[in-house]
């Protein structure tokens, strides 16, 4: 049985589509069969494995609307042992048509648990927001990575999210677990990056993961190549430190490393 994990986080810019590509190719390299779900109509985890946008034709969007079955609207990728479900800009108009109707909120868990038996991990990148589609995604997942970029407005709205996974544990999902905060675009040559670090182990303690993603060039050219990192440079720190987090899930998840 599967594990599905979403990639959430209502701030932009803090990492989760570089999470959520390079986290699935490097599951992927270490044997897991993984489904990536891009539930962002801006789609960049769908170019960040090499899709082109424009020549998506069912993905995210018909998966919510359950006009096609998931394993209709599933692409392979180059990516080893990783399969997608692309987005594409009309993802942006699922929330308005979804508004009125029943159950609104359980429309992914409906239309991926058929799946849950064919992958070892799932993985959803959210939007950057709390609306319909992240919670969709929380409702479906058994757990959640949050990404935390080291800068100065690390923690803000950290509150926001935290009492929305407690509403969607309420009310939705009771199953639904945090696996753990991630701490992003690190550099230790900055004391802010290391001030942010102790601040959210100070908070956070056994829920923020060892692994720390390194700010890395090679990690923020990857996506333009269409290319996770492990594709990229294998050699890379982005890479190594995406291999980490793969190994410490799998093992926080009892499996063998």
């Amino acid at each position: 049985m599967g594990k599905i994990i979403a990639i959430a986080n209502q701030k932009g810019g803090v990492g989760k589509t570089t999470t959520s590509v390079n986290l699935a190719a490097s599951l992927g390299v270490l044997e897991k069969k993984v489904l990536l779900i891009d539930a962002d109509p801006q789609a960049n985890a769908t170019s960040g494995l090499g899709i082109d946008v424009e020549s998506v034709e069912v993905g995210t969007y018909e998966l919510l609307e359950h006009t096609k079955s998931a394993s209709e609207t599933i692409m392979s990728t180059t990516s080893p042992n990783v399969d997608l479900i692309p987005s594409h800009i009309d993802l942006v108009a699922i929330e308005i048509e979804l508004v009125d109707k029943e159950q609104r909120e359980y429309m992914m868990r409906k239309a991926i648990g058929e799946l849950k038996d064919k992958y070892d991990y799932i993985l959803i990148d959210c939007a950057p927001s709390l609306g319909l589609l992240t919670l969709n995604a929380l409702t479906a997942s058994d757990s959640v990575v949050i990404p935390i970029q080291c800068e100065y407005f690390a923690l803000e709205g950290l509150g926001k999210l935290l009492n929305t996974i407690k509403s969607v544990q309420k009310i939705h999902n009771p199953e639904l677990d945090i696996e753990g905060l991630l701490l992003t675009m690190f550099d230790s040559r900055l004391r802010l990056s290391n001030q942010v670090v102790e601040e959210v182990k100070k908070h956070f303690s056994e829920m923020v993961f060892d692994t720390i993603i390194q700010r890395n060039v090679r990690l923020s050219e990857a996506p333009s190549y269409g290319e996770s990192i492990i594709k990229y440079d294998a050699s890379s720190k982005g890479a190594a430190n995406y291999l980490n987090l793969a190994n410490e899930i799998m093992k926080k998840n009892k499996e063998k490393v």
